[in-house]
């Protein structure tokens, strides 16, 4: 009998041990200490330019108040979004506020912005044809396909001249919006991330900030950009996201103060010249 308790009592001591393993890693991917009590680790997605590069530059300040910040960069708009919503990564980086509220909508995620870094302008970029005044009738401009891109998108061709959209169109505008279009130009919708490398095949683009630096184009070199002070620069602007509930998180306030830095700021002026611009 005393040896079936002993055997008992050691089948009881190792599944506890078991469960507490399995409960420390139900809290993986969220900021947490590190194993050995040092750091504490905040995991956020970004895209490659410029998020990732604008998120190296304030490494140093974050290590400095013992933050470990690990960088995944992503390739396009949704995964991070996912990832964020299913807690394995604690932040991401690289949307601006219309389309955080849209993706919220369409998937029922929880995601919330703790604050606005940045603004991207739009830019008009040459294709098969050099300047807005060369445009041929039937010209095809290439504009990002997701709802609040493509409407930001036609605010600029709009801006331009080249069309005229409905009054009541706004920050929903699709092509199907278009109310005048005097050179019949063809409008055509393609996902974001693809427009840059198709620039030779259509006359002209309009070109996401992000995906215009990682193409390695400049701003400068746009036929058209986005005014500093329109309606959609104030708008557009690319937030810090977490999922809702963890705005408090301190790991996550301290991230969203160094990206509202001067070291940040500077960092964007003199890197982006005019590509990505600073609003806080």
């Amino acid at each position: 009998m005393k040896k079936f308790l002993t055997v008992l009592g050691t089948v009881v001591l190792s599944a506890a041990l078991i469960a507490g393993c399995g409960a420390q890693s139900d809290n993986e991917g969220a900021a947490s200490e590190s194993a050995d009590g040092g750091n504490t680790v905040i995991t956020v997605g970004a895209s490659p330019a410029p998020h990732a590069e604008i998120l190296e530059a304030v490494k140093p300040m974050l290590a400095e108040q013992g933050i470990d910040l690990q960088i995944k960069e992503f390739n396009d708009y949704i995964l991070p979004n996912k990832a964020t919503e299913d807690g394995e990564i604690d932040a991401n980086y690289f949307q601006h506020g219309p389309y955080l509220e849209d993706f919220n909508n369409e998937n029922g995620t929880h995601l919330v912005s703790v604050a606005a870094i940045h603004y991207e302008p739009f830019g008009l970029y040459a294709g098969k044809t050099a300047s807005i005044e060369e445009l041929a009738d039937g010209a095809t401009i290439a504009v990002p396909n997701d709802g609040t891109n493509e409407a930001r998108a036609l605010m600029l061709l709009e801006a331009q001249g080249l069309i005229t959209l409905k009054e009541d169109a706004g920050f929903t505008a699709t092509k199907l919006d278009i109310a005048e279009n005097p050179k019949n130009l063809n409008i055509q919708e393609m996902e974001a991330a693809q427009i840059a490398r198709a620039l030779a095949d259509v006359d002209m683009a309009v070109i996401n900030g992000n995906y215009a630096i990682e193409a390695g184009l400049k701003v400068s070199d746009a036929a058209a950009v986005e005014d500093k002070d329109s309606e959609a620069a104030q708008t557009y602007a690319n937030v810090l996201v977490v999922k809702e509930g963890n705005e408090n998180n301190e790991a996550v306030k301290a991230l969203a103060d160094a990206l509202q830095s001067d070291t940040a700021k500077e960092f964007m002026e003199t890197t982006y010249q005019g590509a990505v611009v600073p609003i806080f």
